[in-house]
């Protein structure tokens, strides 16, 4: 059986170009953070495998890239909002730039030998026409995706230069209805005619295709290319009337603490959960063991730079006596805590301090595993048996 792999496959375009596909005989793998919408997509029809673009599982999509059966690859995954630059914090902006545009060329990497050989295979990636244009208001978004059309471009010439005839899709709509996209739900009726024209543009091994080109968009990139400075003048104008505006705070800030000393895959597996569900995680670290009545083995320095080199971590910070004095600092959005704290008069206290704060004490079930205590033990059971 013929198989497609849909990447950010569960909402929007991505899961009308899923549907369609099994309409065309595909048994599709869809690569999302969440499961597909239910009762789409038939069941014996395609798999979900859990993605995140954030944290891109390269082993995975190269057991997808060396699979002979596969014979299609559709990027639809990004995300953006209209706000100030101001207003974006530096974790939004390395999330935007990683899940739009690098981890995108992570994955056409890694099937480019695919792409690139004589047999047929169909690739595409959803962009978007502010890729060709400046667009105030929403300039990282715009930079992103500018950074694919730029660069499906100059590929394609490669591609075309070695002599395949493969190409990869560049489809840049602009806004479009249906689409949890911009907080509305999915629609899939008001998505089936574009879902229709990109998979046409795909099978034709076509390189660029902008909804709607002739009848608006020939017109706007005229209008750009004869006067950007005028153009990007009225286009922030028009944001800027049409109220969507979104200058909030668009990043959830995580906080733990602790002492990390002997670092272990417990301490791992920890960050690594608490930076599934925050975009910023700071991480504070304790100068010493006395507060749970333990000496340290490693020095403090030396344990806040292991724990400022896990790629999970975004900042490491030497933590403050009560995790509530820590908010008063980073003004986190997320507290991350074992659930053995659970209970305890300290975390009842912390819950009625953050009360009204809009901050969320997440308990993390206690996991078996290698534990700082387990270690401690054996070296200090070692040292004793050593003449």
């Amino acid at each position: 059986m013929k198989k497609a792999i849909v990447v950010g496959g569960s909402n929007g375009i991505g899961l009308a170009i899923a549907l369609k596909l099994t309409h065309e005989g595909y048994y599709v793998f869809i690569l999302d953070k969440c499961d597909p919408e239910k009762n789409i997509l038939p069941k014996e029809m395609y798999k979900y495998f859990y993605t995140n673009l954030l944290d891109l599982d390269e082993e995975l999509i190269k057991e997808f890239a060396e699979d002979s059966d596969v014979h299609l690859l559709m990027i639809t995954a990004g995300f953006g909002r209209i706000a100030e630059f101001e207003s974006y914090h530096t974790a939004e902006i390395k999330n935007m730039m990683t899940v739009n545009a690098t981890s995108v060329l992570r994955i056409l990497r890694i099937f480019y030998s695919r792409i690139k050989s004589s047999e047929r295979f169909y690739c595409g990636v959803m962009s978007s026409i502010s890729g060709w244009m400046s667009s105030p208001l929403a300039a990282i978004y715009a930079a992103s995706k500018a950074a694919l059309c730029r660069f499906i471009e100059s590929v394609n010439i490669e591609l075309e230069v070695f002599g395949t005839d493969n190409r990869i899709l560049n489809v840049s709509p602009a806004s479009f209805r249906g689409s949890r996209f911009s907080g509305g739900e999915n629609q899939l009726n008001l998505l089936a005619e574009l879902a229709d024209d990109i998979m046409k543009h795909l099978f034709a091994s076509k390189e660029l295709f902008i909804p709607h080109y002739q009848d608006t968009f020939k017109e706007v990139l005229e209008r750009y290319h004869n006067d950007p400075h005028g153009y990007g003048l009225h286009s922030y104008q028009y944001k800027i009337e049409s109220g969507r505006i979104d200058n909030s705070r668009h990043v959830l800030i995580g906080y733990l603490s602790g002492t990390f000393d002997l670092f272990h895959i417990g301490h791992l597996n920890l960050l690594r959960r608490a930076k599934e569900q925050c975009d910023y995680l700071i991480v504070g670290v304790h100068d010493s063991g006395a507060w749970k009545g333990k000496e340290t083995f490693i020095p403090f320095e030396e344990r806040m730079q292991i724990v400022a080199s896990c790629k999970y971590v975004d900042k490491a910070v030497k933590s403050c006596r009560e995790d509530s004095d820590a908010w008063d600092l980073w003004h986190f959005d997320r507290l991350f805590v074992g659930s053995d704290y659970k209970g305890t008069e300290r975390f009842a206290r912390y819950e009625e301090y953050f009360n009204g704060k809009g901050v969320e004490i997440i308990y993390f079930p206690y996991t078996q595993s290698t534990s700082s205590t387990q270690i401690r033990k054996a070296i200090i059971q070692r040292t004793k048996e050593t003449p």
